[in-house]
């Protein structure tokens, strides 16, 4: 899989590199102020708009999608899933949390709609760094329901004829070979979205930290690895975090470079917009607002009291009036307030999806509709079972599994499943593709911009 993921990134270098030489002499001025690259397709996105979801894997949500790689295409070898001898269940382990689903469903991929319909919540299926890597079991993806809190649940999937984002996916782009990068659950995933990269903990207190056998196998688990790792929720020393949490726990200031930090080097805007961020700054945070799903708030230049932390991270309500009155950055983060996130055990698939659609009506029905890219993916797939092994990028922090990702856009193919391996740092190459970004890392270096997707 590595072969396969540097011929197409190689590919693209080249493709890149051809486009420079035509610019020195067949497309002079073709250049601007925030934008060195020369690819003159590129140059007409000017707004760049990403809305992260949560915990859904492909075939949870997308599995029944006309012409992609959904649970058609499964089969008994990376479905039938197995208990820790590796003997095949006769039936999956009855689902806990709730006596909605019978406790005799067979071992396969089964319909979550005809017990728990999907303007309903379900529980919570177990999503956690080293759980994900039990799950995937090198590939053979059959262990997500034996390392599973709610069992058998892990195997559920959604309609795809009752998604309130199908519209969107059949008239634009749906990526059918997206991966989160990172193993594990929100907390970290969030974390690669802007830097690439793990945060660390030096002298964690103990109690946070994993403890694992000669082998790497997890003893007791925790939210940091035992060389120092943050990889599960935690909260930052910043605010907002909650305010129960003990001041020994709290992550401190990071300062790796972010996507942000690039942004600000090249003077091109850009926010990070949280639904209930303001209500969590004055201390009174909504219900689900969740303090883990706020990056940013995780690095040193976006402390309190700092300028940028005022210019950049803002509150959701203000993304919705810059969609509408067009005065929306170059890029936007917008990540929408726990009970519209689509997380099982506190949002709902429909009320996720519903404002999802809002969110990008309000863009493309905006002055910047005409210029913009809209890309809607999930954190992670939320410890749901989907049948395609990740490709083997780095072994110690990822990609872990599939999760859809749609790419809205006038300049996005229409109505096209794109087959092409990415990642979510994906997303961070083609912002640095486009606005002549220094990568954070080789990680996001050698990721695939995602160029195919687009009428470029």
């Amino acid at each position: 899989m590595k072969s396969n993921f540097h011929y197409l990134r190689t590919g693209i270098l080249m493709v890149h590199a051809t486009g420079i030489l035509l610019c020195s002499t067949a497309f002079t001025g073709c250049k601007n102020k925030n934008n060195p690259t020369t690819d003159p397709g590129i140059n007409k996105v000017n707004h760049v708009v990403v809305i992260y979801l949560e915990n859904h894997s492909f075939d949870n949500l997308y599995g029944q999608f006309t012409g992609a790689n959904g649970l058609s295409s499964a089969t008994t070898a990376n479905t039938i899933q197995v208990d820790a001898t590796g003997k095949a269940y006769t039936y999956l382990p009855p689902i806990s949390g709730t006596s909605a689903f019978p406790t005799n469903l067979p071992n396969t991929y089964f319909n979550i709609d005809q017990y728990i319909p999907s303007d309903h919540e379900t529980p919570d299926v177990l999503h956690r760094y080293y759980q994900e890597q039990m799950q995937i079991d090198d590939g053979k993806m059959d262990k997500f329901a034996l390392y599973n809190t709610s069992a058998g649940l892990a195997m559920g999937y959604y309609k795809t004829s009752l998604l309130p984002l199908l519209g969107m996916a059949q008239k634009y782009t749906l990526c059918d070979n997206f991966f989160h990068s990172a193993f594990g659950g929100s907390f970290l995933n969030h974390q690669w979205l802007i830097a690439a990269a793990s945060p660390v903990f030096p002298n964690a207190p103990a109690s946070m930290v994993a403890k694992l056998d000669g082998s790497g196998n997890v003893i007791t688990d925790g939210a940091v690895t035992p060389d120092g790792y943050v990889v599960n929720t935690s909260y930052t020393v910043n605010a907002p975090h909650p305010a129960s949490a003990a001041a020994a726990t709290l992550v401190p200031n990071q300062t790796l470079p972010t996507i942000g930090d690039r942004l600000n080097d090249k003077s091109v805007s850009w926010a990070w917009y949280s639904g209930g961020w303001d209500n969590a700054l004055a201390g009174k945070p909504d219900a689900n607002f969740q303090f883990h799903h706020q990056p940013f708030a995780f690095f040193k230049n976006y402390a309190d009291g700092t300028q940028l932390k005022k210019d950049h991270l803002k509150d959701e309500t203000v993304f919705i009036a810059a969609a509408k009155a067009g005065t929306l950055p170059s890029v936007s983060f917008v990540k929408p307030l726990g009970d519209f996130n689509e997380h099982p055990g506190y949002s709902t698939v429909v009320d996720g999806e519903t404002h999802t659609v809002d969110l990008i009506n309000d863009v493309l029905n905006g002055p910047n509709g005409k210029d913009a890219v809209i890309i809607i993916t999930y954190d992670e797939n939320g410890g749901f079972w989907d049948h395609v092994a990740p490709p083997v990028i780095d072994k110690k922090w990822g990609p872990g599994t599939r999760v859809p990702t749609l790419i809205i856009s006038p300049f996005a193919k229409q109505a096209y499943v794109d087959h092409t391996q990415y990642e979510t740092i994906s997303i961070l190459a083609f912002i640095e593709k486009r606005w002549g970004l220094q990568p954070l890392n080789d990680r996001d270096k050698n990721a695939n911009p995602m160029l195919n997707a687009f009428t470029f």
